[in-house]
């Protein structure tokens, strides 16, 4: 039995004591209270200092994205089109493969882009095709009149804006004024499908994809293997645009149908072949101005 003055049993001080008594307020924890929580402690003790403010912030943003509902911003601004940016590197991909593929009754905005178009993916596209375009047109050039003797190489570097205008017009003015045409027809019919501006954009961005590939190939110098690659990324590209926008014209007047499938197919093929024509078409060489000069014999007279 351990004695009355052993030092190792706890004792009660008068300090303690006189200490609670002087701050009636003050917070006591016990170390043998299991309820209270490490971060309570150490707040009860002043270790924390208050950030209710930033805990309500942090609340109200996870609120926000667990009920799936985000503050409306007008479209002018840097905000409303981060969002379209924000995308993983592997639904790029897979949105990529899934226009270079198309399969059959599947629609690609319903398969793949499930209420999220992105940007990001289209944009690149579109870049990327620019330049594809721009420096296979001018290797072709070089490739052509390569051991010729009057030929001097030149780089082409105006291809690369007119092939920037071309591009990024097609991948913006035509969604855009078949997003307008289909919004006319939804007013007038009401149960046609209707898709957003930014979805339509996102499928023609990554209908496009097809034709890098494609592109590259043209470098080679034979009009057979050219023709072949047209014919193969127009079927493919065009295939993707009539199944995706299928469901939202197949409803409407038959004449507007045939309209609108017509004009999403020949401005695909006009942007197709108006590439292959002007960026790989083989100039014609300078003839040099040789200072020939004609001797003309004057009869003499009898």
């Amino acid at each position: 039995m351990a004695s009355a003055k052993d030092p190792f049993q706890f004792q009660e001080f008068e300090e303690a004591g006189n200490l609670l008594e002087a701050n009636r307020h003050a917070t006591t924890i016990s170390i043998e209270d299991e309820d209270i929580s490490p971060e309570k402690q150490r707040k009860a003790a002043g270790f924390i200092p208050d950030g209710d403010d930033e805990d309500t912030l942090a609340n109200d943003d996870k609120a926000e994205l667990l009920s799936g509902q985000k503050k409306s911003v007008p479209f002018w601004t840097f905000e409303y089109y981060q969002r379209f940016f924000d995308i993983e590197t592997h639904h790029v991909k897979e949105r990529i493969i899934g226009s270079m593929l198309p399969w059959p009754g599947k629609n690609f905005i319903h398969v793949y882009l499930r209420r999220n178009p992105d940007l990001y993916g289209p944009f690149w596209i579109c870049t990327t095709l620019v330049f594809a375009i721009a420096i296979s047109g001018n290797i072709s050039n070089f490739l052509v009149h390569l051991g010729k003797p009057n030929y001097k190489y030149t780089p082409e570097f105006r291809k690369v804006t007119i092939a920037a205008t071309a591009i990024f017009s097609y991948a913006w003015l035509v969604p855009l004024g078949l997003w307008g045409f289909l919004l006319w027809r939804n007013n007038k019919i009401v149960n046609l499908v209707s898709y957003s501006f930014m979805e339509i954009v996102c499928v023609y961005g990554y209908s496009l994809s097809i034709y890098i590939p494609a592109v590259v190939l043209w470098v080679l110098p034979y009009e057979w293997l050219r023709w072949c690659s047209i014919v193969v990324a127009l079927c493919l590209s065009g295939s993707v645009l009539v199944m995706t926008f299928w469901p939202a014209v197949r409803d409407d007047h038959p004449k507007v149908i045939i309209a609108i499938v017509s004009t999403i197919v020949v401005l695909n093929v006009l942007l197709a072949v108006g590439c292959k024509a002007y960026f790989f078409s083989k100039p014609e060489l300078p003839v040099e101005n040789s200072a020939a000069t004609e001797v003309i014999k004057i009869p003499s007279p009898p």
